[in-house]
């Protein structure tokens, strides 16, 4: 682990996580507004186009490396309560660097003005999209990070069991697999965990169901049958709280498919992959990410 890595773990503990606190999804939201203007912009070879899609709104990124006919569809974090796209503008072009792809960040539906299943929804209808206009779905992928990396596995359950073709690949990093909350990581990683609060999952989870059962796979993919779901790679860091929903979710998902794959990062934050700008892991976790989708997809 490099010594970056741990003055970051340092320091998001102190600015994220400082003991008990009231969570205000308002505020959140206030809050994360405040810090965009922060978020390093991409080099000039890469090039980002806002692409509306009937009412879904597409943040489509490209670099020198993206060919034509690679698309990544990208679900963002927030615990189903916040983020956007715009946040990663720091990190979606590498991504599309390290894929060799176009990446499309979906700008879907947030609870808790819109619970389960509108961010399901959007993510269905953003997948339709592009696979109309992807003729080969052996270069199409879905990933996403913490609850849009749920969301990407959620959407991989809801594809296969419509009957629609299958993307050729998933990337889930740090997953939130199981909002009925079962995963002894959530406790024995609670003082361990640099950035989240288990105290805070039971209310977001709350905002995003809305009364719907939390063992829905629609919703927590980890009860979902994985049947016939292509490979998906998860990356999860050791003392992240979310480090059971990463490694049973892989468990079942290698039970059906071997080439499926589980990370596991050592003393890792919650989607490390985020701080590229400063993080020597970052990179080669995105790097690995790459050589992953180049291994299974055309």
């Amino acid at each position: 682990m490099s010594l970056r890595a741990e003055l970051l773990r340092l320091g998001i503990r102190f600015f994220l996580k400082r003991g008990t606190h009231h969570l205000d999804i308002e505020t959140w939201r206030k809050d994360m507004r405040a810090t965009e203007k922060f978020v390093p912009r991409p080099p000039a070879r890469s090039q980002t186009t806002k692409v509306n899609a009937g009412r879904l709104t597409f943040h489509r990124v490209t670099t020198e490396a993206s060919r034509a006919e690679r698309h990544v569809l990208y679900l963002h974090g927030g615990a189903y309560v916040s983020g956007a796209p715009a946040y990663y503008r720091h990190f979606t072009w590498r991504i599309a660097d390290a894929v060799k792809a176009s990446v499309w960040a979906l700008e879907y539906r947030l609870a808790p003005e819109h619970p389960f299943p509108a961010a399901l929804e959007d993510a269905v209808a953003g997948y339709h999209w592009l696979l109309d206009n992807t003729p080969d779905t052996r270069r199409l992928f879905v990933m996403g990070d913490s609850a849009g990396a749920g969301l990407a596995l959620c959407l991989l359950l809801k594809l296969r069991d419509d009957g629609r073709p299958l993307p050729a690949a998933a990337v889930a990093m740090s997953p939130w697999t199981d909002l009925a909350l079962t995963g002894l990581s959530l406790t024995s990683n609670a003082a361990a965990d640099p950035m989240l609060n288990a105290d805070d999952l039971p209310e977001l989870a709350r905002y995003y169901l809305a009364g719907a059962d939390p063992r829905t796979p629609y919703a927590s993919p980890l009860y979902g049958d994985p049947a016939g779901l292509p490979p998906v790679m998860i990356q999860v860091g050791s003392d992240e709280i979310l480090a059971d929903d990463a490694i049973r979710m892989a468990e079942k998902l290698r039970q059906h498919n071997p080439r499926t794959r589980l990370e596991i990062w050592p003393r890792m934050p919650h989607v490390w992959q985020l701080f590229v700008p400063v993080l020597p892991e970052a990179h080669r976790a995105i790097a690995q990410i790459g050589e992953f989708i180049a291994s299974v997809g055309g």
